[in-house]
């Protein structure tokens, strides 16, 4: 086991021609390769660069290159549009959806007594790690997984092995992932290389993955001195050391610890990435630790016209809405269609103030009833922009135009934001 790459600082910003030269330096320590499949996230990470490294894949490897499959999750599959935005030089006949409803394979269970252990009695059932069956039966040399390390509220810091049995995995697997991860608590897994359900993936990776050729490249994204953001790293291997690497330097470079509780957060979710709360919550969960009692959270959404990416998710989060963890829990023990979909379960405590704070969602076109209805406050999209006119600016304090002052965070999926005393 290797890493192949690595390459970074909380200073590093490398250009697209560093990536390129990393990515063939990579290649070249791989070996001659004829059935590659690339693995690379879909829309909802477009800043992570790894549409340009797909790019380079595919110019490299040429006809080598035979599949190409967004690893979706639970996500909408993208639209030519945005493949064509996100990958402009990968042939769209290469691409393949990823259906986590059908077309998954389970290589094996991470024994009960193991998850026990690591969750601490959270979840005491085997987890079933599944994958799409391309990745295990696909008959490919090179199984290449690109994405970005950033900090997550699932599993402590995205991608890596994350990209294999979530992004490309299937309904129970998720489901029971993102449960276990909620269950045991986000604050005490965000910003986290080593957390329960890391080491349950691990567990997976090392027993059921021998005979798959995974190569992962990582990629570590942060704010840059311009305002615009620079790539600080990027990793590659096929163990946990080069994630580990990755992480670090991704702790430096998303994570910001605050000397004082924010009282009131805006921010602003990309017209082009966040079409829904499944994603848009993305600013509860990433600014939370940040935020004191009573705070606000507004969370401005253009765009967001929907609660779940898939329908069946959708109907149940307009069913039960976002509520406290005990009141989830017991929704859950309650209703066998919330048992049946625990990704969701997960999504409304993911999704919830805990009554500890305040929520405010501007949605483009989603009502002040559906809005109230799951358990959020509504403000005016229109309104609310005016008065809170950073759009388009950079993260840091701002003022709105009735003098108040407020923190404003341009794109919540690029950080974490933490108060000393909720991060120890």
């Amino acid at each position: 086991m290797s890493t192949y790459y690595a390459k970074g600082s909380p200073t590093t910003s490398l250009s697209d021609d560093e990536l390129k030269a990393a990515m063939h330096e990579i290649f070249e320590k791989l070996g001659d390769r004829k059935a590659v499949l690339a693995l690379p996230p879909d829309f909802t990470r477009f800043y992570s660069k790894a549409g340009y490294l797909t790019d380079v894949t595919a110019e490299f490897y040429g006809d080598s290159l035979i599949d190409v499959m967004p690893a979706l999750g639970t996500h909408k599959p993208m639209s030519d549009e945005q493949l064509d935005i996100m990958f402009p030089n990968t042939p769209k006949e290469k691409v393949r959806p990823h259906d986590w409803r059908n077309d998954v394979v389970t290589v094996g269970e991470v024994p009960a007594e193991y998850c026990s252990s690591v969750t601490g009695g959270i979840w005491d059932k085997a987890w079933p790690a599944q994958m799409n069956k391309m990745v295990r039966d696909g008959g490919h040399d090179l199984v290449l997984s690109i994405g970005q390390v950033v900090p997550h509220e699932v599993i402590g810091m995205a991608n890596y092995n994350k990209n294999i049995f979530v992004g490309t995995g299937g309904v129970k697997g998720i489901n029971e992932s993102h449960f276990i991860g909620a269950a045991y608590g986000m604050e005490r897994m965000m910003g986290r290389a080593d957390t329960p359900l890391r080491r349950i993936l691990n567990y997976a990776q090392d027993n059921f993955c021998k005979e798959i050729p995974i190569v992962y490249v990582l990629t570590v994204v942060g704010p840059g001195e311009d305002g615009k953001l620079a790539v600080r790293g990027i990793f590659a291997g096929d163990d946990t050391d080069c994630f580990e690497q990755a992480c670090e330097l991704a702790l430096q470079a998303n994570f910001t610890l605050v000397e004082k509780p924010f009282k009131k957060v805006v921010v602003y979710l990309d017209p082009e990435e966040f079409h829904s709360t499944w994603l848009g919550n993305k600013a509860v969960y990433r600014t939370r630790m940040a935020l004191e009692d009573d705070a606000e959270l507004i969370i401005l959404g253009p765009e967001v016209q929907m609660f779940g990416e898939d329908e069946e998710i959708d109907r149940l989060i307009r069913k039960y809405g976002y509520r406290t963890t005990p009141e989830v829990m017991k929704m859950v023990e309650e209703n066998e269609e919330l048992r049946n979909n625990l990704s969701a379960a997960a999504h409304l405590i993911h999704g919830s103030s805990e009554n500890r704070f305040k929520i405010t969602y501007c949605p483009g076109h989603l009502s002040k009833e559906e809005i109230e209805s799951v358990g959020f406050s509504y403000g005016d999209i229109e309104a609310m922009t005016k008065r809170y006119n950073a759009v388009g600016s950079s993260t840091g304090w701002k003022t709105d135009s009735e003098g108040e002052p407020y923190y404003y965070i341009d794109n919540p999926a690029l950080g974490l934001w933490a108060h000393r005393d909720r991060f120890e």
